[in-house]
């Protein structure tokens, strides 16, 4: 177990340890509970069979291993799998982790295989003797910590795309190019979990009308609404990575016409002096100017006269 708190009918927190977590097996009227545990414990994982979990399906969705944001109604609970941007020493944020949730007006089980920060900042309510009021409105606060931990990650991406643009203009497009596929990737990869949980928590609205109420529904709708903007925030991040992705091909493109052009030049100046050095270069008899020890000198003034020509008539008609 990671932690695990009662809140009673007067509002008293008491912060339970393992072996009080044991013995949650009749849940009162006058008291909701909320356990947050390691779903890669072994120990967790045989209390959840036990006790913890109502069914078959509510553990299979508690541990299993790679889940998409949904939101399910079972008999008198939901079923939630949520994520949050991994902000963990040494993680990439893009790699969102899972958050798992089994709620009843009683009781919430929350699951996770990694920190999650969001979890961590409603604990610190709880030991501050601060906790939400029902269990409904603990999943609310913890949507709302979820959401607002997203943003800053949007805003740092939002910064780097800037930054990706400025180096467009003044750094080679090789590594630009290296840059930009890298960041498209950590782009996708986000919005791949942050859309299906905005269609999730319209989901849970839209279901839970006696599990939520009041400011716990209005606090929801908030987060969705904040989840939104953050998406098209991130679905704009997404577009101006394109453009600056087809801008490094266009360049390459440029820059390969450019060079291909230069080499064209250089054929069309050289072709026929390569024409003119290979007849005055055949071993025939009859050759103008082989006893002539002018001749040598005079064939290199005239090729190089011809090349200037053929550079003027290519300037003339600004081919060059």
């Amino acid at each position: 177990m990671i932690f695990g708190f009662s809140v009673q009918a007067d509002g008293r927190v008491i912060e339970l340890d393992w072996e009080a977590v044991k013995q949650l097996d009749v849940i009162g009227v006058n008291q909701w509970h909320w356990v947050h545990l390691n779903r890669l414990s072994p120990e967790a994982q045989a209390w959840l069979r036990e006790r913890g979990a109502p069914d078959d399906q509510v553990l299979a969705a508690l541990l299993q291993e790679d889940t998409r944001p949904r939101i399910v109604r079972h008999e008198d609970g939901f079923l939630l799998n949520l994520r949050g941007v991994n902000l963990n020493d040494g993680a990439n944020p893009e790699d969102m982790i899972s958050l798992r949730m089994w709620a009843t007006e009683h009781y919430v089980i929350t699951t996770r295989a990694h920190r999650i920060l969001a979890a961590e900042d409603v604990r610190d309510l709880f030991r501050a003797g601060n906790p939400p009021d029902s269990s409904g409105s603990l999943i609310s606060l913890i949507v709302k910590r979820l959401v607002a931990r997203m943003g800053p990650v949007i805003a740092e991406m939002d910064d780097e795309v800037d930054e990706l643009e400025e180096q467009l203009l003044t750094t080679s497009t090789t590594t630009s190019r290296a840059s930009v596929s890298a960041f498209r990737r950590m782009v996708v990869t986000l919005r791949r979990y942050m859309s299906p949980q905005r269609e999730a928590l319209a989901g849970f609205l839209r279901d839970s009308d006696e599990f939520l109420v009041g400011d716990d529904r209005h606090s929801l709708r908030d987060s969705q609404d904040a989840l939104i903007r953050l998406l098209e925030d991130l679905d704009m991040i997404r577009e101006r990575a394109l453009l600056l992705q087809e801008q490094i091909v266009e360049q390459r493109g440029e820059a390969m016409n450019a060079r291909l052009f230069v080499l064209s030049v250089i054929s069309a100046v050289f072709l026929p002096l390569g024409f003119f050095t290979g007849l005055f270069g055949v071993n025939v008899a009859g050759m103008p100017g082989v006893e002539n020890p002018l001749a040598f000198g005079m064939l290199c003034l005239a090729m190089v006269l011809f090349a200037l020509l053929i550079v003027w008539l290519f300037r003339r008609l600004r081919w060059i």
